[in-house]
């Protein structure tokens, strides 16, 4: 079983498939902005009230020189951060890195989800220490260590002492959590949908949104990115609609009822909540390859999510299986901001 391990109270995160197509709708692109730097990426965060953005990114090993490339050097990893409103950027926090970022606005400290997790002050952007967690490599921040009894992914908060996890097992499922005993007091199971990466709620309702990547009985079955829309007071489910590609980021809008979920083939698959037991699918987005998770600003109702352009692609292994992915182009790291 693995563990999600949880620091400071939670601060809370190529082309459609056939059938799934681009859909005109009141969602676009509004920017994008190339910002570069190398390295991986994992979560987006947004610090709505600090109006800053903070991007972990992964370092690079150093390449040595042959006859026809000079050397490149290693790149550390660390925690960059931007201007939320403008995309410029603010600072760098290195010696960080990590999947994920949360921010307590009270006390004005960062936290990165890295092993160690880094503990940073968000005015300085100085670290300020480095908090062992033992064997876990978390994704999501609170205080303490939860058994959840399988693979976690996103975590969102209801602000009220409950915290719900979404689970990349096979079998998909979401845990609540009681943030006060820092105990899983239940398991929602989604029968033949799974790997499920993205989780989205709806606090005044209490309807979860859990992106998922599988449904159906592969091979036997193609497998169909759905969202499963749930109760998230006893997990019974509401309905499944068919997402645009496999989640790695979900989030609800209440302003407009809506929940957003990017996907890794540069969609992003808008689900308009009419009711708090009618849903549908009100548009699916082309964004950009490889833009796979997503924040959100409050104040201004702007999805962000960011990616980076690589080169082809090289051959699949023989007898199948997943390739390799082309190799990133230096300088093509870019923030998008989507909206209406």
């Amino acid at each position: 079983m693995r563990r999600f391990c949880l620091v400071l109270a939670v601060a809370i995160a190529t082309f459609a498939p056939i059938g799934l197509a681009q859909q005109v709708g009141p969602y676009k692109v509004l920017k994008t902005a190339k910002v570069g730097g190398e390295g991986g990426f994992d979560y987006i965060y947004a610090d709505v009230a600090g109006r800053r953005l903070y991007i972990p990114r992964g370092g690079t090993r150093a390449i040595p020189a042959t006859d026809t490339a000079p050397a490149v050097a290693a790149v550390p990893g660390r925690i960059t951060v931007f201007n939320l409103d403008t995309l410029e950027p603010i600072g760098e926090i290195p010696g960080t890195g990590g999947n994920g970022v949360a921010v307590d606005p009270k006390s004005g400290h960062g936290f990165s989800s890295s092993k160690p997790v880094s503990m940073f002050d968000t005015k300085t952007l100085k670290l300020i220490k480095q908090i062992d967690v033992g064997a876990a490599q978390p994704d999501g921040i609170v205080l303490g260590t939860i058994d959840l009894g399988g693979v976690p992914e996103q975590g969102v908060a209801d602000g009220k002492g409950m915290l719900y996890v979404v689970m990349q097992d096979a079998q998909g499922s979401v845990t609540a959590v009681d943030v006060k005993t820092m105990k899983a007091i239940a398991h929602y199971p989604f029968g033949d949908k799974g790997r499920c990466n993205g989780l989205a709620l709806d606090v005044k309702n209490h309807v979860l949104f859990a992106a998922c990547a599988n449904s159906g009985n592969p091979p036997a079955q193609p497998p169909q990115p759905m969202m499963v829309i749930l109760s998230a007071d006893d997990g019974k489910i509401l309905t499944s609609l068919p997402l645009a590609g496999g989640s790695d980021g979900a989030v609800f809008n209440p302003a407009t009822m809506q929940a957003f979920s990017t996907h890794g083939n540069g969609t992003l698959t808008v689900v308009k909540e009419k009711s708090p037991t009618s849903f549908e699918v009100e548009q699916n987005l082309q964004t950009m390859n490889g833009a796979r998770t997503v924040t959100f600003d409050s104040k201004t109702n702007h999805i962000l999510t960011m990616s980076l352009e690589r080169g082809p692609a090289p051959p699949p292994p023989p007898g199948g299986g997943r390739g390799a992915q082309g190799t990133p182009v230096p300088g093509s790291f870019s923030i998008l901001v989507i909206g209406k």
